[in-house]
């Protein structure tokens, strides 16, 4: 934008100074009836670009917005020693080939007028309407002399929270970006590699994520030749010396058309280059190139149905490489994007990936939201209700990203943040067990889940279940898993009461789980969010928020320093269910830990934990790592003299009638009571049973587990006890 354009002897913009009288300029220069001849001959190409996509376009305005940009920028030139009035142009004639509507080719003319020149806001509005008005302000940068150093991560929150109210205003910043980038040679190499690098980490992804792959892909190239030259160069090399081994594009695409010209499908099939870039990614995953490593084949029909008719054509006359297989028309991407996906192998072994989508679908594919014209348009003239614009092109991502940036409002951090939340390349869908979506971006896990759904609620989150199961909340989602998060009922505690690391902590069930209070029982506080929660957080918004709570709340980092006393028994857990003695003060809460439920005689040590209270696990638990690993001191414990134990059994058996009430009559048989029990669907044949069981007597616990192993069917019975960490 600005950064190429030099006034001579005058600073960019002058405040105080006599405006331009934009109603007498337009006058004069659109006297006479609104035809194409009476358009300025600059904005030729441009108008002929807009009505290939939009035949009956008004061009007036257009004429207007070029005739105020000209004389606005008049005086102005770039770094090349082009008169500055080319880059609003080119910018536009961009957004004019990728069919864009006449209100975004409005702006992109006006788009520096206000940044580089006397024009105001205001006048803009006047001339052209606020939704124009609007366009341009977004895609104004904010002055260095205001904000300084947090001018440019200003200026992109600035950006990015107008392209949430309309879209429009990102696609022109692609495109600005784009024609400045095609010219950046005249910049100084270093600033060459700074405007690069803020390329490849914020407006890539952000073309990603709208579906401008036209954009997105030219972008990868031209940076890809600033920020890597040598692989660039090799690459280019590798492109002019094209691979002859084996058939060419050219012959398989021959093939293809006359197997659908005979199966009589009306079908347009061509040869779609592979960038440099995605060269450069082939060569590095395959080797050695081969003449139809450098393309894919594309093939074009009218309706939805067509597609699938030529999927099946091509895997029925060619053999179909079943793992590159995609559909994304039943399926489109989070950017809009829809095509199938698939590769063929010919009679010589060579395979051809193969892109098969309607015209529609290429449109969309190619310029993404600029192919959606003005998505606020109401249908069929209606208003929408309440007053509310629906917006299809808003998409989970950039809800996210909203939401978060409000949070971090230091410049710095959400500049770092922004670039992280980006590098996340795939989206996914997870659905909360009480209903809706929730989209995440991909390698998320249960704490994001938690803090998307609930927000700052989530600091009370004890444990998760996936899919049905309980889940660690570090487990990390998969597209489509159903996550139902568990709460803790009492409010999060501030550090210092009772509680113990909720969640991915060591104490409570599986995953952390901790059961809610039983009737007569004092409801526990939940202890809020762990440290160890950051390292499985994904999403800036989950981070934010558990960072902001641990610097809120610095005594939960602090594990409290006991101070010695002669041994004493207390009880652990709850009351009645094993004795321990540990060497902490009597009103200190101790608990069985819920991972590996030690019982006498196991070899036991104890953690001092967050909130003060003591978990005890056996010796051989992987969560006595862990906790060596955070540097925790062990605190001493032995068992008491009581007998009665508490202990929880996996049975491992094969579906068979009647399992269940054999599996009980065995345990009930053996002296024990059983608490809980939680038996899986059958996965294979194989049926998976937990059972919580309150034994009279320690001793008792291996009979106990015979009997259960000898009842038919069953094939292995443990106790619970985590996998060993890696």
């Amino acid at each position: 934008m600005s950064a190429e354009a030099t006034s001579p002897g005058a600073r960019s913009r002058r405040r105080g100074r006599t405006s331009i009288d934009l109603r007498r300029l337009g006058r004069a220069a659109l006297l006479g009836p609104a035809s194409r001849d009476r358009l300025p001959d600059a904005i030729g190409h441009v108008a002929d670009a807009h009505r290939a996509h939009h035949p009956d376009a008004d061009l007036l305005v257009l004429g207007k917005a070029y005739v105020l940009a000209e004389m606005s920028h008049r005086g102005q030139f770039r770094k090349s020693g082009e008169p500055y009035i080319t880059h609003p142009l080119a910018v536009t004639l961009i957004l004019a080939e990728l069919g864009a509507e006449t209100t975004t080719l409005t702006a992109s003319l006006l788009h520096d007028t206000v940044e580089d020149t006397d024009v105001t806001l205001d006048q803009v509005r006047a001339e052209f309407g606020d939704e124009v008005c609007y366009l341009v302000d977004g895609v104004t940068k904010l002055e260095k002399v205001d904000y300084g150093a947090a001018a440019e991560p200003e200026t992109f929150r600035k950006m990015l929270v107008a392209t949430g109210n309309d879209v429009r205003v990102m696609s022109i910043k692609l495109a600005d970006r784009l024609h400045n980038m095609r010219t950046l040679g005249v910049m100084r190499p270093e600033k060459q590699a700074r405007i690069a690098k803020v390329t490849h980490d914020v407006l890539i992804p952000l073309a990603e994520r709208l579906g401008v792959q036209a954009l997105k892909t030219e972008l990868e190239d031209l940076v890809f030749a600033i920020l890597q030259p040598e692989e660039y160069e090799r690459t280019r090399a590798v492109i002019a010396d094209r691979a002859t081994t084996g058939p060419s594009l050219d012959t398989i695409a021959v093939d293809v058309r006359r197997t659908l010209r005979e199966a009589d499908i009306s079908a347009e099939v061509l040869i779609r280059p592979r960038h440099f870039v995605s060269v450069h990614r082939a060569r590095l995953k395959r080797g050695e190139m081969r003449g139809t490593d450098f393309g894919r084949l594309l093939v074009l029909v009218g309706e939805d149905a067509d597609c699938y008719a030529v999927l099946g054509e091509l895997h029925t006359c060619f053999t179909p490489v079943i793992s590159e297989f995609k559909d994304f028309i039943a399926a489109p991407k989070y950017n809009l994007y829809q095509s199938l996906h698939t590769a063929v192998a010919g009679l010589d072994g060579a395979v051809v990936e193969v892109l098969i989508r309607t015209h529609q679908m290429h449109r969309v594919a190619e310029a993404g939201v600029v192919a959606l014209g003005n998505p606020y348009t109401p249908v069929d003239g209606a208003e929408p209700a309440d007053g509310e614009r629906a917006d299809p092109t808003r998409p989970g991502w950039l809800s996210r990203l909203l939401a978060w940036q409000e949070s971090a409002t230091d410049p710095d951090t959400f500049w770092t943040t922004l670039r992280a939340d980006l590098a996340q390349d795939r989206e996914i869908s997870v659905f909360p067990a009480d209903g809706g979506m929730l989209g995440l971006p991909a390698g998320a896990t249960c704490v994001d889940a938690a803090y998307a759904q609930y927000g700052d609620g989530a600091h009370g989150c004890i444990g998760a279940r996936v899919n049905g199961r309980l889940a660690t909340l570090s487990t990390v989602l998969v597209d489509g898993d159903t996550v139902q998060l568990l709460l803790a009922q009492g409010p999060v505690q501030a550090p210092g009461g009772a509680g113990g690391v909720g969640g991915l902590g060591d104490s409570g069930g599986p995953g952390g789980e901790r059961t809610g209070p039983k009737a007569g029982q004092a409801q526990e506080a939940a202890p809020g969010p762990s440290p160890e929660w950051l390292d499985h957080a994904r999403t800036p918004a989950a981070r934010i928020a558990i960072a902001g709570w641990l610097a809120a709340n610095p005594e939960s980092l602090k594990v409290p320093e006991s101070e010695p006393r002669a041994p004493g028994a207390v009880t652990a857990g709850r009351r009645g269910v094993a004795n321990v003695v540990v060497d902490v003060p009597e009103d200190t809460t101790v608990r069985l830990a819920g991972c590996c439920t030690p019982v006498p005689p196991d070899d036991v040590t104890g953690f001092l934990v967050r909130g003060g209270a003591v978990t005890v696990h056996r010796a051989e638990c992987s969560a006595v790592g862990r906790m060596a690993a955070l540097g925790r001191s062990p605190v001493a414990v032995s068992w008491g003299d009581e007998a009665e134990c508490r202990v929880t059994l996996y049975a491992e058996s094969f579906g068979r009638p009647r399992l269940l009430a054999d599996l009980t009559e065995a345990i009930a048989t053996a002296g024990a009571a059983i608490v809980s029990a939680n038996v899986e669907p059958p996965s294979e044949q194989r049926v998976r049973h937990t059972y919580t069981l309150q034994l009279p007597d320690a001793a008792g616990l291996a009979g106990l587990m015979r009997a259960m192993r000898d009842v038919p069917g069953v094939f292995d019975v443990r106790r619970a006890q985590h996998e060993p960490a890696s």
